[in-house]
């Protein structure tokens, strides 16, 4: 199993900690790859919209960004971390989530993110961990990732070592339960009635949309009719 840790921050923290362990109980350490934000994409979208109406190659920082998509789509389980900013995710994650738009459902989806995991985790010395996660669980959800498992904690504490023993312990049980689960679910993953009503609203529109990229790249797949990305 292929594991893609994308942290929200360079600093090694307790979201990145509470990642990493749940990485491990995925895999062993060599099927591990990690990418820190800013330190690996540090690109604000522009709002071209070229992504969307031309195509992903031809956006402003699509070299830095294709062995970043290689990376996501080579991997079998995604995890995203960040921890809480003001309520939300930092602002690192959320420009690197703006340029993958394209990839969302109701444009381009790619057919390989239905077969795959994905976990969110947000940590926070106090509250905001709740909308934090949303924030990376939305892009999930729209990419098409079938199953998104949630490890989101208040930690009381601005370090992983400051963190108290008894909080650690619980942080520990729930990544072991998600993992359980994650590993159960390896390549027999279904998609959810959720995920096929909204795909299926998106086929309708794409038989006559307004974007003619999408609508082609529909047409394409044989989605606008009964064929599906996850049969």
């Amino acid at each position: 199993m292929k594991v893609l840790i994308i942290s929200g921050t360079n600093h090694k923290g307790s979201t990145y900690s509470i990642g990493r362990i749940m990485a491990e109980k995925l895999t062993n350490t060599e099927n591990i790859r990690e990418l820190f934000l800013p330190r690996d994409f540090d690109e604000f979208c522009c709002g071209c919209t070229n992504c969307f109406v031309k195509g992903a190659e031809t956006c402003p920082h699509a070299g830095k960004l294709k062995p970043i998509t290689e990376l996501i789509d080579d991997s079998d389980v995604l995890i995203l971390t960040s921890p809480v900013y003001v309520y939300h995710c930092t602002g690192q994650m959320k420009a690197f989530l703006d340029h993958y738009g394209w990839r969302w459902m109701s444009h381009r989806p790619n057919e390989g993110m239905f077969k795959k995991q994905a976990v969110v985790v947000s940590t926070a010395a106090g509250a905001g961990v709740k909308s934090t996660m949303k924030d990376m669980a939305d892009s999930c959800f729209y990419w098409g990732i079938p199953k998104t498992y949630k490890l989101v904690r208040p930690v009381a504490a601005v370090d992983w070592q400051s963190v108290k023993p008894k909080i650690k312990e619980k942080i520990n049980a729930k990544a072991e339960a998600i993992a359980k689960k994650i590993l159960k679910r390896q390549g027999k993953i279904k998609v959810q009635i959720k995920t096929k009503a909204f795909f299926k609203i998106m086929s309708l529109m794409q038989r006559n949309g307004w974007n003619k990229a999408d609508m082609d790249y529909w047409k394409e797949k044989g989605w606008t009719g009964s064929k599906r990305p996850w049969k």
